[in-house]
């Protein structure tokens, strides 16, 4: 399996399918690498009109993790895959990856081509951003402690919370290979927390010249739909879309034909 080198010495695992056009990177939410999640079943739809690179963020799947953890560590990792695939790139990124890659992509400037955003879980008012600053410090608390189970319990939670699905959701998990493979995973959950910050629209949105897509699912809970449109608000340059009867957990076949289109366009 390929391997390239972070600035700060971390390894970080990728694989490349596609041989036409430009590379685009594609960069996982929460909970979510190579093994796991919707990216290689993406890559494979997008991989005729593209080269695309799939990767495990550090501490997920075959990467590193070298410590302490910072936000513009993660963007080195997406600098050193840019650097793999000739120095532009363009970028993908779902959920809390989202805006991991718009940080990136303010960051990098020109190296990155194009970027496509879907769902970046926002939250738009005060008492809110107050709640996600106080979650932080309870999950930053029990991964510090070990406590795994604790830390994917609150996450799983939250998660089920916005997207309206009833609290037994989590109750039904605990115990299954798919909880299992999450707890492994369970410290790599504060890295996405510190990504989002307060989860109120990246400052970076407002200084950010990179053109963007802005996707939403059609199915997807009214608090995903108003946190795309204010983030396409805040940016120069953007367009937002809307893909119809899609979820956060959005059909990778659903989602290609737009990128595909949004790519070719702006890459």
């Amino acid at each position: 399996m390929p391997k390239t080198q972070s600035k700060d010495g971390t390894t970080i695992a990728f694989e490349t399918v596609g041989t036409n056009g430009g590379p685009l990177i594609l960069v996982d939410g929460a909970l979510c690498f190579r093994a796991s999640g919707p990216m290689r079943r993406l890559a494979q739809e997008l991989q005729s009109e593209f080269v695309v690179v799939t990767y495990d963020r550090r501490g997920r799947g075959e990467s590193g993790n070298t410590l302490p953890y910072d936000v513009e560590r993660e963007i080195d990792d997406i600098a050193a895959l840019i650097d793999v695939v000739g120095g532009r790139a363009s970028l993908f990124g779902i959920s809390s990856g989202a805006v991991l890659a718009l940080k990136a992509a303010n960051w990098l400037g020109d190296r990155v081509r194009a970027l496509a955003l879907y769902e970046p879980p926002l939250v738009l008012d005060a008492a809110g951003q107050r709640e996600t600053l106080e979650f932080t410090a309870k999950v930053d608390a029990a991964a510090s402690m070990g406590e795994d189970e604790v830390v994917v319990t609150l996450f799983m939670s939250r998660v089920m919370k916005a997207l309206g699905a009833p609290e037994e959701a989590v109750a039904g998990m605990i115990g299954t290979p798919m909880w299992q493979g999450m707890k492994a995973l369970a410290p790599t959950i504060c890295y996405d927390n510190h990504v989002m910050g307060n989860g109120d629209v990246p400052a970076e949105a407002a200084t950010l010249t990179t053109p963007t897509l802005v996707a939403v699912g059609g199915a997807s809970p009214r608090n995903l739909s108003d946190a795309a449109r204010a983030l396409a608000a805040a940016l120069t340059v953007s367009v937002q879309l809307t893909v119809p009867d899609q979820t956060h957990d959005v059909n990778p076949a659903a989602l290609a034909p737009e990128l595909r289109r949004f790519f070719r366009e702006h890459a």
